[in-house]
């Protein structure tokens, strides 16, 4: 028999949500599928039942592969069961603290002091046990080398880049010697150079005899894998060969207008705040340890302008913007001057957030989503992760406005953790525009967003930028994510200003 797994009729749930009803997949020994289909279709709820997160409650999954390991290997550990045989890279990590005792927090890469409880990527990667029976082709120095983590063996897991982190992720899933490699979105997060070489490293990992599913977009499928599933509102609706495959046969749906009237309203409900610098830094040098993160960097953003910064993985983007929204205590002792103000002259970091609206990959990590989506975006009010007093009615209804703006109401009673990862995503960044601030900090802000959420979000920045006086500062990986406001670039690497 060829076929390592059989999913037959299943119906599968996932909290309060029927995600599948009488799904049929089967994946064959020599085949490596991507799965595509528009936002929210089922892509990452399927690797997930593949997985065994999600509760089937209806048909059967037969996994071949894992019987046919036993009869090849009468000898296997008893405890061996069908779930150590997979591994999936999702867009959250699960990283613990040293001690295991607790999850890490936002700003915790930040703090020097707290930092020092994260342990180290190598570290990280010595404590993965594989599978015993497999062959071990992926060793500890293979994966080093094949995803670039030498320079990172000896940094903290928290002080790592988004991208960064996507990598290690990869590394560690391979150490595990899977048969089945489930990656959802691996590609989000990893600057130009990475994607480049990913597919070399998918073209690796398919010959040293591991099985690919993976759940991308249309436009960036490996030359590796060898079938496609379309998905569309939790159904397959086609599967073919890649060859036979065009990124066109994904229905993605067409943009909406803006309502620009709505937006003028929504951006003239708070009082406009009036500055000359939203910020100077002169020289600004952060260190930790040996690693120097940023050498002397000078910038100055006035108000009303549009900034694009831009730079490979870890190249010091997110430290920088730290010292920006106050989340980085190192700001105290460089020149920095946020909102006509110095650091350090009095200003709390409330005062701080309260003029800034941003959203991050690592926001999306550490956010709590057991509130609503309406609550989830009226905690932009308060500059807090979740809503922790009571609702005030006039700050919902702006709330709800701004989910109308980015096709979001249908979603404003559901729990956060209840909607897809790219919904999500929208979510944050509705609480980033509720309060209209001065400053609007996008850091890869359409990371899962299918082709229509993307230009849909465009649209919105672009509205805001051409209504109001607000500063955008926008980082991201890929050229086309760029709003056409932009007019202005800050490029770093490795630390350095890069002209």
């Amino acid at each position: 028999m060829n076929k390592l797994l059989s999913i037959r009729n299943i119906t599968v749930r996932y909290l309060d949500q029927t995600l599948f009803t009488n799904l049929d997949f089967d994946i064959s020994k020599g085949e490596h599928w991507a799965l595509v289909g528009e936002s929210g279709s089922g892509k990452s709820a399927l690797l997930q039942t593949m997985a065994g997160k999600f509760n089937v409650v209806g048909g059967s999954i037969h996994h071949w592969y894992f019987e046919n390991m036993l009869k090849a290997n009468p000898d296997q550990d008893a405890y061996l069961t069908h779930h150590k045989l997979i591994a999936i890279v999702s867009p959250k990590h699960s990283f613990r603290n040293l001690s295991n005792t607790a999850d890490f927090y936002y700003q915790q890469r930040f703090n020097s002091s707290d930092s020092e409880d994260a342990p180290t990527v190598e570290a990280y990667l010595n404590g993965i046990e594989p599978v015993s029976h497999i062959s071990q082709f992926w060793t500890i120095e293979r994966v080093i080398d094949r995803l670039n983590l030498q320079p990172l063996r000896d940094k903290q897991l928290i002080k790592l880049s988004n991208g960064e982190t996507k990598r290690l992720m990869i590394a560690a899933a391979l150490l595990k010697h899977p048969v089945l490699l489930l990656l959802d979105n691996p590609l989000t997060g990893l600057d130009v150079h990475s994607r480049a070489g990913f597919d070399q490293i998918i073209n690796e990992i398919a010959r040293s005899g591991i099985t690919i599913v993976m759940a991308t977009s249309p436009a960036e499928i490996p030359r590796t894998i060898t079938n496609v599933a379309i998905l569309h509102q939790g159904k397959i609706i086609d599967r073919l060969p890649k060859a036979d495959f065009k990124p066109e046969m994904v229905n993605i749906a067409e943009t909406a207008k803006i309502n620009t009237d709505e937006l003028q309203h929504l951006l003239s409900a708070t009082p406009a705040q009036s500055f000359d610098h939203i910020v100077k830094m002169e020289q600004v040098s952060i260190r930790y340890g040996e690693n120097q993160v940023l050498d002397k960097v000078d910038w100055t953003i006035k108000q009303g302008e549009h900034w694009a910064l831009l730079g490979p993985n870890g190249a010091g983007k997110s430290t920088l913007l730290s010292l920006i929204n106050g989340d980085n205590p190192q700001a105290y002792a460089n020149d920095i001057v946020l909102f006509d103000r110095k650091r350090g002259s009095g200003e709390s970091i409330w005062d701080i957030k309260n003029k800034i609206g941003f959203v991050s990959p690592e926001l999306h990590q550490y956010f709590p989503t057991e509130n609503s989506c309406l609550q989830v975006i009226e905690s932009g009010f308060y500059d807090t992760l979740g809503l922790f007093r009571p609702s005030q009615s006039a700050k919902a209804e702006i709330a709800l406005r701004w989910m109308k703006l980015l096709e979001l109401e249908a979603d404003a009673r559901k729990p956060l953790k209840s909607i897809s990862a790219s919904k999500q995503r929208l979510v944050l960044l509705a609480r980033a525009l509720v309060k209209n601030p001065p400053l609007l900090i996008f850091d890869e802000p359409c990371q899962g967003l299918d082709a229509h959420q993307q230009l849909h979000f465009k649209h919105v920045v672009d509205a805001i930028c051409i209504l109001g006086n607000t500063t955008l500062i926008y980082v991201t990986h890929y050229q086309h994510e760029i709003p056409d406001s932009v007019n202005l670039i800050l490029r770093l690497d490795k630390g350095k200003r890069v002209e």
